[in-house]
């Protein structure tokens, strides 16, 4: 009952209505409520006026708000009363509930002496009166009846007063003489409540009090405190018990109405079988907000389940994320070591060769220096005879030693610089393109830059041939690793009965081969009479069935059951084509110039097909 506590409570003062009235727009508030937030409008703009003139207009006209401005929603919550009052305006104040009313600000004309009220009985409503509903905002001008025109909504003072009853505390024992106990029973004909040990002693269950009906404390309150169902009287006529309902003002009546009112020409059925009709609608309505309730109910469990599965997978897709950050990173680690490698090798060999050529340098000048000052002291030799029985072999070994210090001797073997060329811009451009891809059914391209250089686009990169007799390869726009795609594409042109191939690869595909010659794609190609699987250049699986202009290829590419399936005009072609398929993969296909296919993407799955239940130990990423 605790979701029905906001129905019972006014939107005026936020608390449980005490003796509620219903509004001609059928909304409800408190009578003290409805007495606080009354305003006076201007005699020579009331109603009554009109009504006093004999034009028929009804006890409860709506104001036209138009004219009375009476209430705006582009007022930023205060009330213009038309300029009819010289006060200043006042802003709207809220009730606890949030519900903007509307505080009486018109100063009230001082009463005369003989005409103020009685001590402890409420003034007089002044006349012209006007109220707004807090709920619909619609306002109405009060008769000379005031608040007692509107009639008093029994059932809902019914309903509060049960609803404040089932929360009291909890009921004492009436017979306990001193700190009486809580009551766990009430007999419904001694109508006293009782604790255990005083039902024990004062009410035995034998003898004559062995009849009696004991039952819980809160149902006995509540058969306590029923009383027969209250008999309303009319509004119009006080002394009158409705008895009648008019079909046609949706109201109760009395005879006196249907004699001397309005309601003497309308229809009119009996009270008690409208309120048997009226009961039935509502429990059929009821029945409908039920089932709503009840899917209301699942929906919510829903989502809380959905709240929960989000914690979870966010945890993993986090930790998934964080796996394949670190893995490109031990990667390029790796790469980082190897190239590392490769820079010492290229260092440890220049300073080799260089240090090699210094060493045999030196070898080379300490012999050149040795000859030279051999000759230098050969020719301080005065001995002619002596000197001339030498100097053909030394002029000769000089002569000799000047041609090895010939041309590119003197050069050095090697260079100080390093002639190794990072090129890092591709990887880091990759590295700036590092995105989710697109984990729903997705629209995609094919994609220019993937593109052999012999490809043809056009139709906005939906429509690919190419100018080469060889096959070249494209790839889509978009990489899927999780969930179920499908997409088609229509044969356009086919001349020559060339075989295109149809399929997935991995971003490094080769593009100047059928795809699947490498182990970096999955396809199948296919001529004018059957097709192939390949994959790594392996074929399999030869079938039946051939393509020519509007024929239609499907590719069927499943991450839950981890498999790739090929259709040709709508029927599945061969068996299933390849699994154990995980990772990173994009819509790939080779053709030549014989051949022109138009990609159709964003495609339900297959009527025939039902896709597999996803592994919960298989990555989400």
């Amino acid at each position: 009952m605790d979701e029905m506590e906001e129905e019972l409570k006014c939107p005026v003062c936020g608390s449980f209505y005490r003796e509620p009235i219903i509004l001609p727009c059928s909304h409800n508030i408190c009578q003290a409520c409805a007495r606080n937030i009354l305003v006076q409008t201007p005699e020579a703009e009331s109603p009554q006026s009109s009504r006093a003139s004999g034009s028929g207009v009804s006890d409860y006209d709506y104001l036209d708000l138009d004219k009375m401005s009476l209430y705006s929603e582009a007022d930023s919550g205060y009330g213009s009363y038309g300029g009819f009052v010289s006060t200043p305006t006042t802003p709207c104040q809220k009730s606890p509930n949030g519900v903007r009313v509307f505080p009486p600000t018109v100063p009230q004309p001082p009463h005369p002496q003989h005409l103020l009220p009685q001590p402890g009985s409420l003034p007089p409503i002044p006349r012209n009166s006007c109220i707004t509903c807090p709920q619909c905002h619609r306002s109405l001008i009060l008769d000379e009846r005031g608040l007692r025109g509107f009639p008093k909504n029994r059932v809902l003072e019914g309903v509060v007063d049960r609803y404040q009853q089932s929360k009291a505390a909890a009921l004492k024992c009436q017979l306990c003489e001193k700190s009486p106990k809580e009551a766990i029973v009430m007999c419904e004909q001694c109508d006293v409540f009782y604790c255990d040990p005083c039902r024990l002693r004062c009410h035995p269950p034998r003898g004559p009090l062995a009849k009696h009906r004991l039952v819980p404390p809160a149902q006995g309150r509540i058969s306590r405190r029923t009383s027969p169902r209250k008999i309303s009287t009319c509004t119009e006529h006080e002394l009158e018990n409705l008895s009648m309902y008019c079909v046609q003002c949706k109201m109760p009546v009395c005879y006196q109405c249907l004699e001397e009112g309005k309601h003497g020409t309308h229809e009119v059925k009996a009270l008690g079988a409208m309120w048997k009709l009226h009961k039935g609608q509502l429990s059929q309505a009821l029945n409908g907000l039920s089932d709503r309730a009840s899917e209301a109910k699942e929906f919510l469990v829903q989502l809380r389940n959905m709240v929960q599965h989000i914690q979870e997978n966010g945890v993993e897709f986090e930790a998934c994320l964080v796996a394949q950050c670190d893995a490109l990173i031990d990667a390029l680690n790796r790469r980082k070591a190897q190239l590392l490698s490769r820079v010492n090798k290229e260092h440890e060999h220049k300073l080799k060769v260089v240090r090699d050529q210094i060493s045999h340098c030196t070898v080379k000048l300490r012999q050149t220096t040795g000859l030279m000052e051999y000759c230098l002291e050969v020719i301080k030799e005065n001995d002619p005879s002596g000197f001339l029985q030498i100097s053909d072999a030394l002029i000769r070994r000089v002569h000799m030693t000047e041609s090895q210090w010939g041309k590119g001797t003197l050069t050095p073997r090697m260079t100080s610089d390093f002639d190794l060329t990072l090129d890092s811009g591709p990887l880091l451009q990759t590295i700036h393109q590092l995105d989710f891809v697109q984990m729903k059914v997705a629209w995609f391209t094919f994609d220019p830059a993937s593109a052999h250089p012999d490809i043809i686009l056009s139709n906005d990169n939906l429509t690919v041939t190419c100018n080469s007799y060889d096959d070249r390869v494209v790839m889509g726009n978009s990489a899927f690793s999780r969930g179920v795609h499908y997409w088609e594409m229509t044969v356009d042109r086919y001349d020559n009965h060339p075989d295109p191939a149809f399929g997935i690869a991995r971003g490094d595909v080769l593009k100047d081969v059928m795809l699947g010659k490498d182990d970096k794609a999955w396809a199948m190609y296919v001529d004018n009479n059957r097709s192939w699987f390949m994959h790594n250049n392996s074929h399999t699986n030869r079938t039946d069935g051939g393509i020519s202009k509007g024929a239609t290829i499907g590719v069927l590419l499943d991450f839950t059951r981890r498999i790739v399936i090929f259709l040709l005009n709508d029927e599945q072609q061969g068996p299933v084509a390849f699994e154990a398929i995980e990772g990173l993969y994009y819509p790939a296909i080779s053709l030549n110039r014989n051949v022109q296919v138009t990609l159709h993407t964003g495609l339900p799955i297959p009527d025939f097909y039902t896709p597999g239940e996803a592994d919960p130990t298989s990555s989400v990423c």
